[in-house]
């Protein structure tokens, strides 16, 4: 695969370029013949003179001087002239203005995603007793109050009796009271009783509706339900139904996955760069074209011992749920904003033994093979930070054919070769 795409770079290369220099023949009718040439390209006098093939200076044609190549700063640069102006076009090579961009500076970390705390919950059984229904599954989104599980207690039972009893017994002294058989104060101890069987009812989570229902139809089997205490989604379930389970047991576990938490892993070097309320721009692999975006809301008080790290978090919201818990992002941390920089697209930065250069059009087949400072990645942007001025035209589609015949004269191609 790799060697389909070095011979398609040179084939592109060969095509934009210029014929290498016939030295039998090309200069042989010249006043001077090839020797004038090899003054012009080649030799102590190549920093002066003029390479007649490319219509430049040989010290400034990367033709005539690949070997300059590694000791350009950033911008410094050597010129490239193709085959024709229809050169650019036959390429593909396409090209941008550099844009003055508002730069978001910061510093980069890694970062987990995790479910939010204080929107994550375990729904536990609310008595001990038997699983009689499970209502949900994993994956299940449920609404504030909906019913996940239906439980049969022996101590729901019994409260239940109680409250029954305890109305029958009301409504009897009731009716001994106003026929002025029982004193006030056998009336007095019904009602208080009856008032202690139904609050215990309502800790148990019946209403007084449904304590009224079941006073009047005692024989009824009583469920009780163990209900979502928010709106959102089941991420774990142990409830199976007929088990045995005691009061507290973990049903279920319920997230609400619209807003996630981003653990970062903060260096110590960029701690005075942070603080509350900074914007963080995050990334993971699964999802390379999609910038997820959040806040830091919490900064630890202390470094990890062994990382030598600190801890923050990132409130990030996840409206359509993409973001899973324990999925490993990059992070940036914003700190600040530069109204001035110079932006181009990630693709125009080809790099030559490991510098980063562009090419900036000049002419219709001329361009400026320039070395650069690189600033901070901006999403699919980088940010340059030497080497460029704002308005610069620079290849940006196919700028890889530019590089292959930069480099192609490092084959023999170049007319500075004997």
């Amino acid at each position: 695969m790799k060697s389909s795409i070095i011979i398609q770079a040179l084939a592109t290369a060969v095509m934009l370029a210029l014929p290498a220099c016939n030295k039998s023949s090309e200069h042989a009718d010249e006043p001077g013949g090839h020797a004038a040439h090899e003054g012009a390209c080649g030799g102590s006098e190549a920093e002066t003179g003029v390479c007649p093939e490319h219509n430049l200076p040989a010290g400034e044609c990367g033709i005539c001087r690949p070997e300059k190549i590694p000791g350009l700063k950033p911008g410094e640069s050597l010129k490239l002239r193709l085959a024709s102006a229809e050169s650019i076009a036959m390429a593909g090579v396409e090209t941008v203005k550099a844009g003055a961009g508002d730069a978001r500076n910061g510093f980069n970390c890694y970062a987990e995603f995790d479910f939010a705390r204080n929107k994550y919950a375990q729904i536990g059984a609310p008595v001990s007793g038997v699983v009689k229904e499970v209502t949900v599954d994993l994956g299940s989104k449920v609404k504030e109050g909906q019913s996940v599980a239906k439980i049969w207690s022996a101590a729901v039972a019994e409260a239940v009796a109680k409250a029954v009893l305890t109305h029958q017994t009301l409504e009897r002294e009731r009716k001994l009271h106003d026929q002025r058989v029982t004193p006030e104060k056998d009336l007095q101890q019904a009602e208080a009783e009856h008032r202690a069987a139904c609050q215990s009812m309502r800790t148990l989570g019946f209403s007084e509706e449904r304590i009224d229902q079941l006073a009047e139809n005692p024989m009824d089997m009583v469920l009780l339900d163990a209900r979502a205490p928010f709106a959102g989604e089941i991420t774990g379930s142990t409830a199976v139904r007929g088990a045995m389970v005691e009061a507290g047991a973990p049903l279920f576990t319920l997230a609400d996955r619209s807003v996630m938490w981003a653990d970062l892993a903060i260096p110590e070097i960029s701690l005075p760069q942070l603080h509350d309320g900074q914007e963080v721009e995050l990334t993971v692999d699964s999802l390379p074209e999609r910038k997820f975006v959040g806040k830091i809301n919490w900064i630890s008080a202390e470094l990890d011992e062994h990382t030598r790290m600190a801890r923050a978090r990132a409130e990030v919201p996840n409206p359509d749920g993409l973001i899973k818990a324990r999925m490993f992002a990059q992070a940036r941390v914003i700190t600040g904003h530069d109204e001035t920089s110079v932006m181009i697209p990630a693709p125009a930065i080809q790099r030559i033994d490991g510098k980063p250069f562009l090419f900036i059009k000049l002419g219709n087949d001329l361009f400026d093979a320039r070395a650069v400072r690189l600033g901070a990645s901006s999403g699919d942007s980088w940010i340059i930070a030497e080497g460029l001025k704002a308005g610069e035209e620079v290849a940006v589609q196919h700028a890889f054919a530019l590089r292959s015949q930069l480099l192609i004269s490092r084959l023999g191609a170049g007319c500075a070769d004997d």
